[in-house]
This record gives C-alpha cells, structure tokens and sequence, in this order.
C-alpha cells in the first residue's frame, strides 16, 4: 500500500514515525513550507520535515492545496493509495480527497464529535475536561466531520498543561494511526457517522485571550487558562506598567474579601498568593518578568519585589 502522509508540528511528526517504523511505504510526506524565525530569520524546518529528510522520505511543501492543480496532478502521478493527516495546517478540498484509491485519514485530538476545529487539545484544558482522547476519520469536505474509524479516551490530569497532555496524546495518536491503517489495508476498518447535534467547535486561539480576568473569572477559570495556554502562549496581567507572564498556578481554598486580582501575600517562603472574584486565592508558582526567564516564584521573590497590596489588572 502506497501512503501520502500530511503533517506538520511534533504530533505529526511522531506518527510519521510510526508508520515508518511499522514498515509502511511512505511515497512521500506534505508539509508546511519552512518559516523564517529567530533574530537572524533562518528558515526552519518543520518536525515533520525534518524526520522525513532524516529517513529519505521525499518533502513536498505546497504553499496551497485549493486551487492548486499542479500539486494534485503531482499527487495523481504517486498513484497514492492512502493519504494520512495529522496536524498539517490547511484545509483539503473535496478535489484532494478524492484522489488516493482508499481516501484520506485523519488523526483527530479529541473524541469526536466533541472540539471540531484547530485547536481540540487547548479547548479541553481551556474548558477544565476530565477527559479527552483521539479519534481517527474519514475526511470529508466539512470542518473534522467524517464518518469515525476508532477512538482512544485519555483522562486529563487535574494540574495538567495543554503542552504536557499534547505530549500524550501524541503518542497515543501515532500508535492509533498505525493500528487504524492496518485495517484500512485489511479492508476491515469501521465507519461510525458522526451526530452533528452532539458537535462542538474548537477554534484557533486568540492572543486577547492570554490577558488574565482577576475581576469576572473564577479561580478555577484562572487556573485552566493558565493550564491551557502552556507553553504555546501563556497567560499575562500586569502591576501598574509591568507585565508578568504567568505560567503555573494553584487554587488556595482560604476565603478572602480582597479586591479580585489584589496580591495578599507575597514572600519567597509562603509565595505569591492573588484574590479572585469567587473569594478563594491563586498560588502563582511559575512567573516570567519582561525580558527575563521563567522563574519559580520563591526565587523569583528573591530577586524581585512585589508587595501585598499591589493589584494584578
């Protein structure tokens, strides 16, 4: 069986290597082209890229799929049987999917029809879940709404960052693949149909969304946006015009008639403790001023000065 695969951060790039390592014939894999970053701006590959170089597999690095008839006919030429997805970035057309014999397979990080959409790992943090999983799927032309081929439910550690349940589900994507592609060659995988009623959207996330709400969001509202923005982009407040990024917290049961967002305790050996709408306190254990490093925040106390009474905004 001949196989495309598409894909482009670390997720994907880690079930590329299991299908490798499964002894599939991989004709070739699709990635985002190389982005420039870095103060020098060099070109940097993709994971995916970058494993695909390493094994011999040959990269292609279209800028579009959509009206892009050169690619396709390209893709016709690999007289492909199968194309698998994971996490490339752009939307398939109707025109794509139809061309490999056995159609196209997406691995899904959420169980679906639940967080259709860009970001389902995020959202399930975001949204204080106890549980996620990854679903592998036909590909149709909507937005992950193809008939369903398996899923696996993975539970969501209480203090769980959306990096480190990526990092799990990771590998439990890439071994799904590999078992959902033996069935596909097989002629055995299921096919369940999706109840639309039961969807749920999970969109890209918004860079406004990272400035923390001490006045409306509860503590475990807090809690979850912090979980849920690390590390890709982190949660920020300010004191006056400095701005804090904070990276990990926990709730503090104790009740407290401060202001929201007002610091009420603040030393290196108790911590950093902030007053939230619904009366209970935040613990900030990781905090990042401007232009410095990550720090725990006892030894970030150490060093820098914030005192009880000052307010988060």
């Amino acid at each position: 069986m001949r196989i495309l695969f598409m894909g482009t951060p670390d997720i994907a790039a880690k079930s590329l290597a299991s299908l490798y390592e499964a002894g599939f014939n991989i004709v070739g894999a699709v990635t985002n082209p190389d982005r420039q970053s870095g103060r020098g701006m060099k070109f940097v590959y993709s994971p995916v890229k970058e494993y695909a170089l390493e094994k011999g597999i040959t990269v292609y690095q279209p800028e579009k799929i959509s009206k892009n008839d050169e690619f396709k006919d390209l893709v016709r030429s690999l007289d492909i049987d199968l194309v698998c997805v994971v996490a490339y970035g752009k939307i398939l057309p109707k025109s794509f999917l139809e061309i490999p014999k056995l159609g196209c397979i997406n691995v899904h990080g959420s169980l679906l029809p639940k967080y259709r959409g860009a970001a389902p790992i995020q959202w399930s943090v975001l949204n204080g879940d106890k549980v996620t999983g990854i679903t592998t799927m036909y590909m149709d032309p909507g937005m992950d709404t193809g008939d369903m081929i398996l899923k696996e439910e993975v539970e969501i550690g209480e203090d769980e960052t959306t990096g480190e349940l990526w990092e799990r589900l990771s590998e439990v994507g890439a071994r799904l693949l590999v078992k959902t592609v033996k069935l596909v060659e097989e002629g055995n995988a299921p096919r369940e149909k999706q109840n639309d009623n039961d969807a749920t959207y999970a969109p890209m996330l918004e860079k406004e969304m990272s400035k923390i709400d001490w006045e409306n969001k509860t503590a475990l509202e807090i809690k979850n946006l912090v979980r849920g923005l690390n590390p890709f982009m982190g949660t920020y407040s300010f004191i006056g015009v400095k701005k804090y990024k904070i990276w990990k917290v926990s709730i503090v049961e104790n009740n407290t008639t401060e202001k929201p967002g007002t610091i009420v305790v603040s030393n290196p050996k108790e911590g950093l403790m902030v007053a939230t709408c619904d009366n209970k306190l935040i613990s900030i254990l990781e905090i990042q001023a401007e232009n410095a490093k990550k720090m725990n925040v006892g030894d970030f106390l150490r060093g820098n000065r914030i005192d009880v009474g000052e307010a988060f905004k």
